[in-house]
């Protein structure tokens, strides 16, 4: 806690301000009554104001340096000391200025006496417009309530550069290198490309008034925002139904111990004791927050300090009371969403009509939010790093989620060239649109069926608008990854009735809900609540429904009534052995058993279905395959577990190639092991919608795929180019004797024949 000196000294230079910003002298006298206003408060030699203007930092003010400096000295962004503080938007304390590798002497100025350095950035909508810094004959580095005191000042500036006009904040908002074009790059999530303008998830709250006029009123209001926060996160924690489990449990845990935190509550009112207005205080401390997250090196730490960012940013959203999100607001025009991170039921929240495309600053592969935005056709790129730095609202942005890269206002000659990618593509769509109604046969006349995933509602229209021939893959978990608590029984029953009346006489494969793992559920935990180190081969999917039967029982009384007079496909998702099957498959019939005693309509059949993730199915697929309808194979899961290697890691997501002859031997012995049984074999996930990985699966044998709404054209297109026997052969040959690489060999003989493979 800094002594009580501090705080007085803060508020004293701040008084002192306020009497300064409230007089009718022009800004120029006002800047130079601050410098000496904070060199006397701060007991500094030297005090100088930067600003940016014209794109550069140039001196407004001094007490201690050479008068004749100013207004001529100048610097870009990043160079010297003051360019590097403007550069990273951070604090930099030196006892010795010449020693940092950055310092750049000007000798117009007669700084060369001087030892010692400090300097904060003056921000303004989280971006440096100018530079606070003192100076000192003496080596040695400042005190930390020196540091605070400077910041505390440099926010008060910015109030005042900004009522005084002294920056263009138009042009001079970001430096010189973010005012063009900037190609930031992260990870593809869902593919895709898109055009509109930034809107932020969660808008910028910009705090107008720095200064309070009445302290009492700024602690009363800080005081309830306060106590509103912490009636939010005993809510969160109320309506857990289970209670919550591992991480979440622990993001959690950490919040309600940041949210009752002293220390961090009593910072913030001891800023407003210095003179500051309530948001003012919140931004004071969270600035602190923020120069701490950069020195930490425990990635483990750091995240506890992105928890404490995060309920700062909840806190000044009460106080201010801007609450919303952009969704609340409404889309106004083609929009590229722009958010830290974001959840399923956030994403639903907004105009698909408008919403083109999704940028976050973290993200993964198995994301919840990825899930969804993949059925909805929304591309998302994750982990684009220096985004918000860069970035304004508004913006202009093209975004290519297949090459991974975004770019911020492009020039017309890039805007030009994205735009005919763009409308090839669209013109693409149109041509596979046109095969709505057309039949996929390949040149040898065998009929392939082209289903697709779903998991909402709104993905049923996809059926009419594709000519799919059915829902492949019903992913049921998204029901209950958007609701805040289980749904209950009715509520299931109503979202599967309706998803079979808008298929009408083409089938639905439901999947049972497949949660735990990558999908961790706020309202279901583990008995024991330990967290897991490898959660993809952990409790969860089958394992969780037969662990928690009544989870099971509900859903499958659910889907039995929704199916009454039809017939029903169930599949049950990770099976590893014969004998989960069996249960599962038990939990069905005792149901359908009861239900019938009650003399409710039940399903004229029901098809039993199974998922190959696990490869040890595979090793056992003579038992369990006379039990089966049919076998559904989830590439995504399957290829992490047969190379051991976690899909939503970034150094291994590309890694592993879906067309190594590991995986396509493995695949085809599964083909060989179900021959002679009645089962459908169906390819669900990413890789039966890519045109060269779904060409090799025709040359396994594989003859039914269930991909993603969007892709069914592509597919149905290439399955008419297609000579079964002719892939087969070749495929036969290729999984002999490997070549160097599947996929060359697999893209040569693609192109050769004519067949466009992107």
């Amino acid at each position: 806690m800094p002594p009580p000196s501090a705080v007085s000294a803060a508020r004293t230079i701040l008084t002192r301000l306020h009497d300064v910003m409230a007089s009718r002298s022009n800004a120029q006298t006002k800047l130079n009554t601050v410098v000496d206003v904070i060199g006397e408060g701060l007991d500094s030699e030297v005090c100088s104001i930067y600003l940016l203007r014209e794109g550069q930092l140039e001196l407004f003010a001094t007490r201690g340096l050479s008068q004749d400096a100013v207004h001529v000295t100048r610097l870009a962004i990043g160079e010297g000391l003051v360019g590097t503080i403007a550069d990273n938007i951070d604090t930099l304390n030196l006892a010795e200025a010449t020693a940092h590798p950055d310092f750049s002497y000007r000798p117009e100025t007669g700084e060369d006496k001087y030892h010692s350095f400090a300097g904060v950035p003056i921000v303004r909508r989280e971006r440096a417009v100018g530079v606070l810094c003192v100076q000192h004959v003496d080596p040695r580095r400042y005190d930390e309530i020196e540091i605070e005191a400077l910041q505390t000042v440099a926010m008060v500036l910015s109030e005042l550069i900004h009522s005084a006009d002294l920056i263009d904040e138009e042009q001079t908002a970001l430096s010189p290198a973010q005012t063009g074009p900037v190609h930031l790059t992260g990870l593809k999530l869902v593919k895709g490309l898109a055009a509109g303008n930034a809107v932020f998830h969660q808008p910028r709250i910009t705090i107008e008034h720095v200064m309070a006029e009445d302290r009492d009123a700024e602690l009363s209001r800080v005081y309830l925002a306060f106590d509103k926060m912490r009636e939010q996160i005993d809510r969160m924690q109320a309506q857990a139904e289970f209670g919550v489990g591992g991480e979440h449990e622990e993001v959690l845990e950490t919040y309600k111990m940041f949210a009752y935190d002293e220390g961090w509550s009593r910072r913030i009112i001891e800023a407003i004791d210095s003179g500051l207005t309530a948001e003012a205080a919140i931004e004071r401390v969270q600035q602190r927050t923020r120069m701490r997250m950069r020195q930490i090196d425990d990635p483990l730490l750091a995240d506890r300090m992105h928890d404490l960012e995060d309920l700062s940013n909840r806190l000044l959203r009460i106080v201010s009371g801007q609450m919303g999100t952009a969704a609340s607001q409404g889309l106004r025009s083609d929009t590229i969403l722009i958010a830290r991170n974001l959840g399923p039921a956030e994403l639903l929240e907004y105009d698909k009509r408008r919403l083109k495309g999704v940028v976050l600053e973290e993200g993964s592969l198995t994301a919840h939010v990825v899930i969804v935005a993949r059925a909805m056709g929304v591309p998302v790129l994750g982990r684009v790093h220096g985004l918000k730095g860069a970035l304004r609202e508004g913006d202009e942005l093209l975004l290519d989620a297949d090459q991974g890269q975004v770019t911020l206002r492009p020039t017309p000659v890039m805007a030009e060239a994205f735009g005919a990618r763009f409308a090839k593509s669209r013109e693409r769509q149109a041509a596979y649109a046109k095969l709505r109604d057309v039949e996929p046969f390949t040149r040898c006349g065998t009929r392939i069926q082209v289903m697709i995933n779903a998991g909402l509602r709104d993905d049923m229209p996809g059926l009419q608008l594709t000519g799919a021939d059915g829902v492949g893959l019903f992913r049921t978990e998204f029901q209950f990854l958007v609701s805040a608590t289980l749904p209950a029984r009715e509520r299931q029953t109503r979202l599967y009735r309706d998803v079979l009346d808008a298929a009408g006489d083409k089938p639905v494969v439901f999947r049972t809900v497949d949660i735990g793992g990558d999908k961790v559920l706020p309202y279901l935990r583990h008995n024991d609540g330990e967290h897991e180190e490898n959660p993809a081969m952990g409790w969860r999917a089958l394992r969780v429904a037969l662990e928690r039967g009544g989870l099971l029982k509900v859903q499958a009384r659910a889907l039995l009534e929704a199916a009454g007079g039809r017939t029903l496909n169930v599949m049950f998702p990770m099976v590893s052995e014969p004998w989960e099957f069996d249960a599962a498959r038990d939990v069905f019939e005792s149901q359908r058993r009861y239900l019938k005693g009650q003399k409710k309509l039940m399903p004229e059949a029901i098809r039993y279905g199974a998922m190959l993730e696990v490869p040890a199915l595979a090793e056992m697929l003579d038992v369990i395959a006379p039990k089966l309808s049919f076998l559904s194979i989830g590439t995504n899961d399957l290829t992490q577990f047969l190379f051991a290697a976690d899909r939503s890691n970034p150094k291994l997501a590309e890694r592993y190639d879906w067309l190594s002859p590991a995986i396509m031997r493995f695949l085809r012995r599964v083909l060989l092991s179900v021959a002679g049984h009645q089962v459908d074999v169906t390819v669900c996930g990413e890789m039966g919608g890519r045109r060269l990985e779904a060409l090799a699966l025709l040359g396994l044998g594989i003859r039914r795929l269930s991909i993603t709404p969007a892709s069914v054209g592509p597919i149905k297109e290439l399955v008419r180019k297609v000579d079964l026997a002719e892939i087969g052969e070749a495929m036969k040959g290729w999984l002999a004797m490997p070549p160097p690489s599947m996929r060359e060999a697999l893209t040569e003989w693609a192109e050769a024949r004519g067949m466009e493979i992107d």
